[in-house]
């Protein structure tokens, strides 16, 4: 095998480009060997499949490679958003993702549109394990950080949910696929100690030396099971809806190593339809190829009582906003009003994994002074 110095580790390496566009978010759903997936439905090599993404996460062109879950199954979770005075916007930024483990994406955002939601600049996505208080939690952290007011916006369904940053580059506004997006719902399932402690080896992310082609041996090890019931237990999560996908993330907003860009523009689109038709509505949003997210949110009084919202990303502004207004066109299209839509721009950003385990949880509240 090559020295990872000598591998390519740009995104826009032909080999490299063909291994992302499907291992970004094509994998989906628990594979006893998805880096053997990955080779067979990019047709590159196993062995060179391991090499690239070895070398673009040493690089530090991919982030991570982990096994998602879909955490709106495994805790009670909101899109959250924050009023901080402005000179502590960025304390408060950094507070929240160097030291609350169930915050996920942390983002400042702005919108040019005049009404009260335009005074919450700080966004953040939250778990907060069964059996706890997402109040609490926000209210505890508006101590940390000097915050003045959230806001909680838990979906209530998801119409969309991957990323594929490298196979969206090339995509014309109105791309979408022949029929609407899936609807998945939000109940959050229970698990026994064991589903958790497999669980917990499952998702932790993947160093470059681990990833091999045996690749859960080790993790078996580490839930102190065989390999055999491990890949029973991961199947059987993966029936009950809890496995997302196995992916490579790229970074979102920030310039790589290189000096690379994977995206530049992030976009969060709102949309107020009609009481009784934002399942409808959610899912042609959803069946939009442009968009990562799509959820059903109520966003109340501050946000003109949007409800349904989604995340697109792109390298050019205009061309973001000609996706949004393809997508305006076909909700009109088909007799789904729109009485209100606004667009809030991400600026600043970093993103990680919320941790769901109730275990966690409960000792680092304990810790902190939560509970």
């Amino acid at each position: 095998m090559l020295e990872t110095q000598t591998v390519p580790v740009e995104t826009t390496d032909d080999v490299n480009a063909r291994i992302l566009s499907v291992s970004e978010d094509k994998i989906q759903g628990f594979h006893a060997d998805p880096l053997g997936e990955i080779a067979r439905v990019s047709g590159v090599e196993l062995e060179t499949v391991i090499e690239r993404i070895r070398a673009m996460l040493e690089a530090g062109t991919i982030r991570r490679v982990r096994q998602t879950l879909m955490a709106t199954n495994l805790a009670p979770g909101s899109l959250v958003a924050w009023q901080i005075p402005e000179e502590r916007l960025q304390d408060g930024f950094n507070w929240m993702f160097n030291n609350d483990p169930f915050s996920g994406h942390v983002v400042i955002r702005s919108t040019d549109a005049d009404i009260p939601g335009a005074r919450y600049r700080l966004w953040t996505t939250l778990k907060v394990p069964q059996g706890f208080s997402m109040e609490t939690h926000c209210e505890f952290l508006m101590r940390k950080t000097g915050a003045t007011a959230f806001k909680l916006m838990p979906a209530k369904r998801l119409f969309a949910l991957g990323v594929g940053h490298v196979r969206r580059r090339l995509l014309e506004p109105g791309s979408k696929s022949d029929e609407p997006g899936a609807v998945m719902d939000t109940q959050v399932a229970h698990l026994s100690p064991l589903d958790w402690q497999v669980l917990t080896a499952l998702k932790r992310e993947f160093a470059p030396d681990e990833l091999v082609e045996n690749l859960w041996a080790a993790r078996a090890d580490e839930a102190k099971v065989s390999l055999d019931e491990f890949l029973k237990i991961a199947r059987d999560l993966n029936a009950r809806g809890i496995i997302g996908r196995f992916s490579t993330f790229l970074e979102h907003t920030k310039p790589l190593p290189s000096g690379e860009r994977v995206t530049k523009f992030n976009a969060l689109f709102h949309w107020r339809v009609p009481q009784s038709r934002e399942i409808e509505a959610g899912q042609q949003v959803g069946r939009f190829h442009i968009m990562t997210h799509a959820y059903w949110r109520e966003g109340g009084p501050e946000f003109k009582n949007v409800n349904i919202m989604g995340v697109a990303h792109g390298m050019d502004k205009e061309l973001v906003l000609a996706h949004k207004a393809a997508i305006d066109a076909h909700l009109q299209s088909i007799g789904i009003e729109v009485s209100y839509t606004n667009v809030f721009w991400g600026g600043r950003s970093e993103i990680k994994p919320s941790e769901v385990s109730p275990f966690v949880y409960e000792k680092w509240a304990r810790e902190n002074g939560v509970i």
